[in-house]
């Protein structure tokens, strides 16, 4: 059999155990073993052990837990109520204003979380019922947040972008630094598709907004002078201390990502504690608890990817790939097209921690073959990943927004978040068209 064939057997293998359900670490350990077995042998068998050892025993991995650790404190705290209500105080006159303050809102937590759930949950809880109560349709409301909370695992600090760092041996503080732009611009088309769908509702009023029976309370509707607008800002002041804090000590050398991220773990200790006061003693518990939980489960799929990387490697299934692509002679804009296809195919039914890590060794000899940027590559690679985030079936941020709001049906989440699919889409485009809006901040620190 080819090592394409090989590669492909094991790719089914995994498809698969992944539609039985059972928890992807657990499904890509089973492939792994199984990969081992039919390819290496029975007498390799011992390779499993290492190999996961070999993967875990990297200093760069700290900083996931970290940084998870970070996300949490700031989700359990008052943060993300500031941060809306900034938005709000300078948005809320303009057409589809509060649904733009949850984007923008959800931008900053996204940079202080590293975490689209984390991220559409926080902002979610505050942000929909607020608009539910002035009138917003579900699919407007729940669209905007599950959007505006993909830009976590995009906006720095990122642990989708730390994988792929350590996966593609690629420098982690310029991956942070290439992230902060498209970010930014995404957010603001994000805000554009607010105002354009706003405005055909407006043309043409649903009959049913798509709250069933939600009980709220209508809240006073404020007008915001200049100085209840500033002093809105003001509260975000600290987050944007923190955020610059953590990218000084990271792009200036200072710190490693890994002691960066210790760092932000102190500085919103203190904040939470002092400035916030949104933790107890039990929450604090709960907080680590369900931080040791997610960073076990992301290390988890990052060793087991990490094995199947290793065996597709040893049987030289990237290499082979790359050799096949060129003999082919694809024009590389036609590769890359079919490379985000399958990508966003793979998003439908796996979280970005897995796929980023089992298919990055894949494909970056591929990409770099073709004379991408593997820095670029990155940035598109996660975009992809946003894509996954609010599709079906897996789609998290849908089903994180279906808990905040469970007497919404799901069709109107996925109504309102699915042109959200189509603006990311754009973005890739544009990226690619210019890749400097990618790489100009890179470059220019590094």
């Amino acid at each position: 059999m080819s090592s394409l064939g090989q590669g492909a057997v094991i790719g089914l293998i995994a498809m698969v155990l992944f539609m039985t359900g059972m928890p992807i670490a657990f499904a890509l350990a089973i492939t792994a073993l199984v990969s081992i077995l039919l390819f290496l042998g029975p007498d390799q068998f011992d390779l499993f052990g290492k190999m996961v050892f070999d993967s875990l025993n990297d200093f760069g991995l700290l900083a996931i837990p970290l940084f998870v650790l970070m996300g949490n404190m700031f989700g359990g705290s008052q943060a993300s109520k500031q941060l809306f209500e900034a938005g709000e105080a300078w948005l809320s006159r303009i057409r589809g204003g509060l649904a733009m303050s949850s984007v923008a809102a959800s931008t900053l937590f996204a940079a202080l979380t590293g975490s689209s759930p984390a991220t559409s949950a926080a902002i979610g809880r505050v942000a929909v019922p607020e608009m539910a109560a002035r009138g917003y349709s579900a699919r407007i409301a729940t669209g905007a947040v599950a959007a505006g909370g993909t830009l976590g695992i995009l906006i720095p600090p990122s642990v989708t972008l730390i994988l792929y760092g350590i996966a593609a041996e690629q420098s982690i503080g310029q991956l942070f630094a290439a992230g902060i732009v498209p970010g930014l611009v995404i957010s603001v088309m994000f805000c554009i598709w607010v105002y354009i769908a706003q405005k055909m509702e407006d043309r043409k009023p649903l009959k049913d907004l798509g709250w069933g029976d939600m009980e709220h309370e209508v809240p006073e509707r404020r007008t915001y002078t200049w100085a209840d607008r500033f002093k809105a800002l003001g509260k975000t002041l600290p987050f944007a201390v923190l955020i610059l804090v953590i990218l000084i000590v990271l792009y200036r050398g200072i710190a490693t990502p890994s002691e960066a991220a210790a760092i932000g773990v102190l500085l919103v200790f203190v904040m939470v504690a002092f400035l916030y006061r949104g933790l107890t003693g039990r929450q604090f518990t709960d907080v680590l608890l369900e931080s040791t939980n997610q960073s076990t489960m992301i290390l988890l799929i990052t060793a087991f990817s990490a094995v199947i990387a290793t065996v597709l490697s040893y049987l030289r299934v990237p290499q082979d790939l790359a050799a096949a692509v060129t003999d082919a002679e694809l024009n590389k804009w036609v590769v890359l097209i079919l490379i985000n296809l399958i990508l966003l195919v793979m998003g439908f039914f796996l979280p970005p921690v897995s796929i980023i890590v089992m298919t990055t060794p894949i494909l970056l000899p591929l990409v770099l073959g073709l004379g991408f940027d593997p820095i670029w590559f990155g940035i598109i690679m996660t975009i992809n990943m946003e894509m996954g985030l609010i599709t079906p079936p897996v789609g998290l941020n849908l089903y994180v927004l279906k808990g905040i709001v469970p007497k919404v049906p799901l069709k109107e989440i996925l109504i309102g978040s699915l042109p959200y699919v189509g603006v990311l889409g754009l973005a890739i485009a544009l990226f690619s068209i210019f890749p400097e809006i990618v790489l100009f901040v890179p470059r220019l620190l590094y």
